[in-house]
């Protein structure tokens, strides 16, 4: 409190203490109690009530002891149930839990990961993969700016994500590794890797590529075989030493057949093994009988050719051709979907063939895009711009129903390059992205889709969409969002499939240590999507006749289920719309690979590694003690007294107004019962 606050009280006082005197002890005839008890009321309640007005603020320093943060966490992967390790996890979670110093030093939290973090309320080491280092980058972000070393109990096993052994450049704090599982080096041949292609072209051939890996000392021979069905399509010899531990066998095979072709890859187990589900791989190729192909017409070279073909080639399924405009003209026909790139007048005849042909088409426009031209020759769009450039963003329209897309974080995307002015769309057409210049939606949209006497158009009005899938790496570690987005716009615009009420999208096969998700869409008889939908799927196995009956989540624009829960086998499935007869059938085939029983040994260089790295120290099942007082010894690590200092003006003390009401209310009952005014 000031000096200048303790001054303006007192004064409050002397004045309150005036006016009580001048009121109860100079004008008024009570007797001399009553003068004593008024005056003294009204004393209290002029006070208060400038108190009040003053506001005088109060100060309160509140002191705790902050202990340092300490994460355990715990690997729940099938991997640790393999190599024999629950009774042991359970044990050291357990000793942590009840060692009292241990506690009384530092705060501790559990996490159990697979895939990604959680908690520990179920540890059932069931998790079909492990990524280590985003359980650590997910620990460090729950304690950023704070010291808080980590316990990580794993067999060091990982199955997706970065490499954890170089994960020390992004934590600042120290990791203590508990190793699970056997060090010791058992004779063993496994198939590390194993390469292949989704799909296939019929009577084609496509690549396979092997990676055999051997653990031991002594020189051992095994044969390499590939079988179809019961049919070998391939086999080969391979020998291996303590120093010439690893083989790469690459060999092609031929599809013949349209369909799912299923193949199973095995190394022969050496004579007393230990681990041979290691030994066997098995992969699937869909064998189709023609790829989507996609043209791409452009006069000029830029950065978004190139993002376009890697994006549209991500699924092995469609393949790109570039030409230039008057090359283009005389092979249309042998393309699905044609993309035009900054069209100029040099595309004039291109167009009228286009028309001509009646074939879909992506048009991207930009900064060297001719929209005068591009204005006459067609009659779905136009543009009156001014010689000057802007920069656009991009938001998913939230009422798109053409088909599913999901948002990729659009908003946060580098903004394009466009002409400045209005687009005007002159046919029936949806907004799939908004355009926004400066964080304003303007009026014009980014990108539309429209279908026009039979055919699919789409308009992309902005450049540096290389930038987009760039970005999309760097905040995902993938291409994969900006990719899938692509490849739907492109799947749409490459068919000519009359739309139905109900679409249903699915692969035709999955990998069970994966999603397996089935997205629907359902539109009412205006064709457009309705939310309020009930929908449902019914899967059977075809071997065992089990069916399970699931409903669908609404998901922005359309309806999902993740089916990762169903064994391996083959599977129909059938979606429904409540109260309506529509429905929609297919079938696919979740394959059995469970990666996690791939190890035989505890990866402890690694965890080594990251201990060191990381200023900690890595520890056996067996000297769980020693590290529990390596940690109460670490000086980095110490407990400290924070203080809370509370400022609490007088005016949020409600009891204060309650006083002046009641020692008003007490002056006014007094007055009342003694008779007097």
């Amino acid at each position: 409190m000031t000096v200048e606050t303790i001054l303006y009280i007192l004064t409050a006082g002397i004045f309150s203490l005036a006016l009580s005197i001048f009121m109860y002890g100079v004008k008024t005839k009570y007797k001399r109690s009553l003068k004593w008890l008024f005056g003294s009321l009204r004393f209290l309640t002029l006070f208060l009530i400038l108190l009040l007005l003053i506001n005088p603020k109060f100060v309160t320093d509140t002191y705790s002891i902050v202990k340092p943060k300490l994460s355990v966490i715990v690997d729940n992967s099938i991997s640790i149930s393999e190599l024999g390790q629950v009774n042991n996890v359970k044990k050291i979670i357990s000793t942590l839990q009840e060692n009292t110093r241990l506690n009384d030093k530092f705060n501790l939290s559990f996490f159990s990961f697979g895939s990604a973090l959680s908690d520990t309320d179920s540890l059932t080491f069931s998790k079909r993969n492990t990524n280590i280092s985003k359980a650590l980058s997910s620990v460090d972000e729950l304690f950023k700016n704070e010291m808080a070393p980590s316990i990580i109990i794993t067999d060091g096993n990982q199955t997706l994500g970065n490499d954890y052994e170089f994960y020390s450049a992004k934590s600042k704090n120290a990791v203590f590794p508990v190793i699970l599982g056997d060090t010791v080096i058992h004779k063993d041949l496994k198939i590390e890797l194993l390469n292949t292609n989704r799909y296939a072209f019929l009577k084609n051939k496509f690549p396979v590529e092997a990676v055999l890996v051997y653990n031991g000392v002594s020189s051992v021979s095994s044969q390499f075989i590939v079988k179809l069905g019961r049919s070998v399509v391939y086999k080969e010899n391979v020998s291996f030493s303590a120093t010439e531990n690893t083989r790469t066998i690459s060999f092609t095979l031929p599809a013949t057949q349209v369909g799912l072709q299923k193949y199973n890859v095995e190394i022969r187990p050496l004579k007393d093994e230990k681990n041979t589900i290691n030994n066997v791989k098995r992969f699937v190729v869909e064998v189709i009988d023609q790829a989507t192909k996609v043209l791409i017409v452009s006069k000029i070279s830029h950065p978004d050719l190139g993002a376009f073909k890697k994006s549209i080639s991500s699924n092995e399924q469609r393949n790109t051709t570039f030409k230039d405009p008057n090359e283009a003209i005389s092979v249309l026909n042998d393309y699905q979907l044609i993309l035009l790139y900054q069209p100029d007048r040099s595309f004039r005849r291109l167009y009228l063939e286009i028309d001509k042909l009646k074939k879909n088409t992506l048009v991207i426009t930009g900064l060297q895009t001719d929209w005068a031209f591009l204005n006459g020759i067609q009659k779905e769009y136009r543009k009156n711009i001014i010689n000057q450039s802007e920069y656009v963003s991009g938001s998913l329209h939230p009422a798109y129903s053409t088909f599913a897309v999901e948002d990729i974080g659009f908003d946060d995307l580098k903004p394009l390059r466009t002409f400045f002015g209005d687009l005007e769309l002159l046919v029936p057409h949806e907004v799939l992205l908004d355009q926004y210049i400066g964080g304003i939606a303007s009026e014009s949209p980014m990108l539309v889709t429209m279908e026009v006497d039979g055919t699919r158009h789409a308009l992309w009005d902005g450049e540096d969409l290389w930038k987009w899938r760039a970005q999309t790496y760097v905040d995902t570690d993938s291409f994969e969002e900006f990719d899938n987005f692509f490849g739907k716009i492109i799947q749409y615009l490459a068919s000519n499939k009359r739309r139905s009420r109900l679409e249903v999208t699915t692969n035709s096969f999955y990998y069970n240590n994966g999603a397996v998700y089935v997205s629907a869409q359902y539109f009412d008889q205006n064709f457009v999507f309705d939310s309020r939908a009930s929908l449902s799927i019914t899967v059977t196995n075809t071997e065992s006749n089990n069916k399970v009956s699931l409903p669908m989540l609404l998901k922005n624009n359309f309806y999902e289920i993740d089916l990762n829960t169903l064994p391996a086998g083959a599977y129909t499935y059938s979606v429904a719309v409540a109260d309506q007869t529509v429905r929609r059938s297919g079938n696919f085939t979740i394959l059995d690979f469970n990666v996690e029983q791939q190890f035989l040994n505890a990866e402890a260089t690694k965890l080594k590694k990251l201990a060191a790295n990381t200023d900690g120290r890595a520890f056996f099942i067996s000297e769980i003690e020693i590290m529990i007082d390596v940690l109460l010894n670490d000086n980095r690590y110490q407990q400290v007294q924070k203080r809370e200092q509370k400022v609490v003006p007088l005016i949020d003390w409600k009891y204060l107004l309650g006083l002046i009401i009641l020692i008003l209310s007490a002056e006014w009952f007094i007055r009342k019962y003694n008779g007097l005014t």
